[in-house]
């Protein structure tokens, strides 16, 4: 319940934070305080929702709306059901998700030995803690996630699968998760019985490439969209960090997308470590699951949104909770440092002038 709370605190917290203040500081858009969570991907996953793959061009002639999974959409469909804002509704699904996905990781961090609740802690006052509350898929794949490598740890693989199964539809980080489901199963269990939960994350994923190809006639439409929309390449890790470090340091941007790159650069460092980390404590499937995002991000055209990504890296925020509980200036020099950002993050995401 410790967890629970703490995420319900969060949220509240937030919520104070951008009525009290962002208009006046920040001299902000003047339309009202849910207008300003009706922002970047949030309208492209209610694009999905309102109107599927196939809405163009009738409705709008953004192919690359694609590139979006579909579990976010047809979960803010159904809320949409019941909340009849489509903003509203991301945020209902996102508080509701979050929810979920904190009390998993605190059980998760407790199989471990860890304080569960301080793993919460860590994670609401990520700087990029703001996509847990906006209408994303963050909070939804978490929510599927953590309890389905929960049920894995305990030898539920049904469940597993299953659970597994429903990231998969959320985020392409879910194909990542079920490989180090199966590196799990294959360093704890082998138990062949497993074998049939173990591939529906991958007919899952399967599933919506057939879609998406029944739709437009090409196989890779998502691997396409990505390309077409946002510049999304496959190239050398060594030539994506020149790029990536390139634009830190161009005069040629303004300070904000320079720091934003920076800043990517530092996640994917943040992500190698949690990867040498899990390798150290024999953490095979975690390993696998981290080093499998952390390559497909380093390997793009330039670094992006990795820094939404370290919130579904669920073994960073154990880590780091193992560290802290041993270490309590590290607690609180990681509280001193995130929280500002944080502020900030949805200060400045809510205001419309977000730029990672």
């Amino acid at each position: 319940m410790t967890a629970l709370r703490t995420w319900v605190a969060s949220r509240v917290a937030l919520a104070v934070l951008v009525l009290a203040g962002i208009q006046q500081v920040f001299g902000g858009r003047g339309d009202g305080w849910l207008a300003g969570w009706d922002s970047w991907d949030v309208t492209l996953f209610r694009k999905v929702a309102q109107y599927g793959y196939d809405g163009y061009p009738a409705h709008y002639a953004d192919r690359d709306i694609a590139a979006f999974f579909p579990g976010f959409p047809l979960v803010l469909r159904v809320a949409h059901w019941l909340v009849p804002s489509w903003t509203a509704a991301g945020l209902l699904v996102s508080f509701v998700a979050g929810a979920v996905a904190v009390v998993w990781l605190a059980r998760l961090a407790e199989l471990d030995g860890v304080d569960g609740p301080l793993a919460v802690l860590l994670l609401v006052l990520s700087p990029y803690a703001v996509f847990l509350a906006a209408g994303y898929s963050e909070a939804l794949f978490l929510a599927c996630a953590l309890p389905g490598w929960y049920a894995a740890r305990r030898g539920r693989w049904e469940a597993a699968g299953a659970l597994v199964a429903g990231a998969a539809l959320v985020r392409i980080s879910g194909l990542f998760l079920a490989i180090g489901l199966v590196v799990l199963w294959l360093t704890t269990s082998r138990d062949r019985r497993a074998i049939p939960w173990l591939t529906l994350p991958f007919l899952a994923l399967a599933a919506f490439m057939a879609y998406l190809h029944h739709l437009s006639g090409d196989w890779l439409r998502w691997q396409h969209a990505q390309a077409e929309g946002w510049g999304r390449h496959l190239t050398s890790p060594i030539t994506a960090l020149r790029a990536t470090w390139d634009a830190a340091h161009s005069s040629a941007l303004s300070p904000e997308f320079r720091w934003s790159y920076g800043a990517q650069i530092v996640c994917v460092a943040v992500g190698l470590l949690v990867v040498v980390a899990c390798l150290a404590r024999r953490e095979w499937g975690e390993a696998t699951y981290v080093g499998l995002s952390v390559a497909a991000l380093a390997t793009s055209t330039v670094y992006l949104s990795i820094e939404r990504a370290t919130l579904l890296w669920f073994p960073l925020w154990v880590l780091l909770a193992r560290a802290a509980a041993a270490r309590p200036w590290l607690q609180w020099g990681y509280v001193v440092l995130a929280t500002p950002l944080m502020v900030t993050g949805v200060l400045t995401f809510h205001d419309g002038r977000w730029v990672g």
